[in-house]
């Protein structure tokens, strides 16, 4: 493995299940905890969640509290609707569950302007990590590209990239579970009839140097504008969801939490009995101070 030396404990948060098999060789070595955002179900109901469970238990990797917590249907009508609350619940859910792991490497689906929930996804680790690091907690965060060449890297990131060349019997372990994963076969024979076998040799996780502003990182308006369009025009479905006007005003109120002061945690002291209270009725309870739970009023 080369680039970034890593040895902690690390973490995968993907949008969709079936995303962990572009790093295969790095969840059998890594064996990270993995948390989804959704059930992977897409237009058709059918969650996809049994199927990555199994890649993970065959791979060691260990799945997260939050584990397909949308369906995608819910995930495309809560970022139509607005429901910022919700993203910011869900971030500070998996920034809680990096930190309880011990987690100091974060990897996840990239902004690539291709898939809203991958973007989300996206938005939601760097919120977390951003929040964990103006907490003393400052952690690796990683991307893995979907749509994109999978070892496609920038000169200026080599440098600080996770990198991975898998030999013969790992590639042929990869390639076997995902022709094996039967809810993605056709995007799986997709990717390899677009790119080959020999780019999933190399698997390359780079590091994430943008935040919560995606406008930047393509082109406007984004692919899933377009092919969103191009879908309710021919009346398959009923809305499209613009980067301005839907996922923009999500990012701001990730930001707005993630920039958050966070409010130290200030242990209880133990509640004591004074002496001659105890002394007064030896073995009965004290009555509890006013406004505490047992007092009148």
């Amino acid at each position: 493995m080369e680039g970034r030396g890593h040895g902690g404990r690390a973490a995968l948060v993907i949008a969709h299940p079936g995303h962990e098999l572009r790093v295969h060789g790095w969840l059998e070595q890594a064996r990270p905890l993995v948390c989804i955002l959704t059930d992977g179900s897409g237009g058709a109901g059918s969650s996809r969640l049994d199927s990555t469970r199994r890649v993970l238990a065959a791979a060691g990797a260990v799945p997260g509290p939050v584990f397909g917590r949308f369906t995608d249907r819910e995930l495309y009508a809560d970022l139509l609707a607005g429901e910022a609350g919700r993203f910011v619940a869900l971030a500070a859910e998996v920034a809680a569950a990096l930190e309880q792991a011990g987690v100091d490497l974060v990897a996840g689906d990239a902004a690539e302007g291709f898939n809203t929930g991958h973007d989300l996804c996206r938005l939601v680790i760097n919120a977390a990590a951003l929040r964990l690091a103006g907490s003393g907690r400052p952690l690796a965060n990683l991307e893995l590209l979907l749509d994109d060449h999978p070892d496609l890297c920038p000169d200026e990131l080599r440098g600080e990239a996770l990198r991975l060349d898998l030999d013969d019997e790992a590639l042929a372990r990869k390639l076997a579970v995902a022709r094996g994963y039967p809810e993605i076969a056709s995007e799986v024979e997709s990717a390899l009839a677009r790119f080959g076998e020999a780019p999933f040799r190399t698997e390359i996780l780079r590091p994430v140097r943008y935040g919560l502003d995606l406008a930047p990182l393509f082109a406007d308006p984004p692919f899933y504008e377009t092919y969103g369009e191009q879908q309710v025009a021919a009346g398959r479905y009923s809305h499209v969801i613009r980067l301005r006007q839907h996922v923009a005003p999500i990012a701001a109120a990730l930001a707005a939490w993630a920039a958050a002061p966070v409010a130290p945690v200030v242990p209880v002291a133990p509640r004591t009995v004074a002496p001659a209270a105890a002394a007064l009725a030896p073995g009965l309870p004290v009555a509890a101070p006013a406004g505490e739970p047992g007092s009148p009023g």
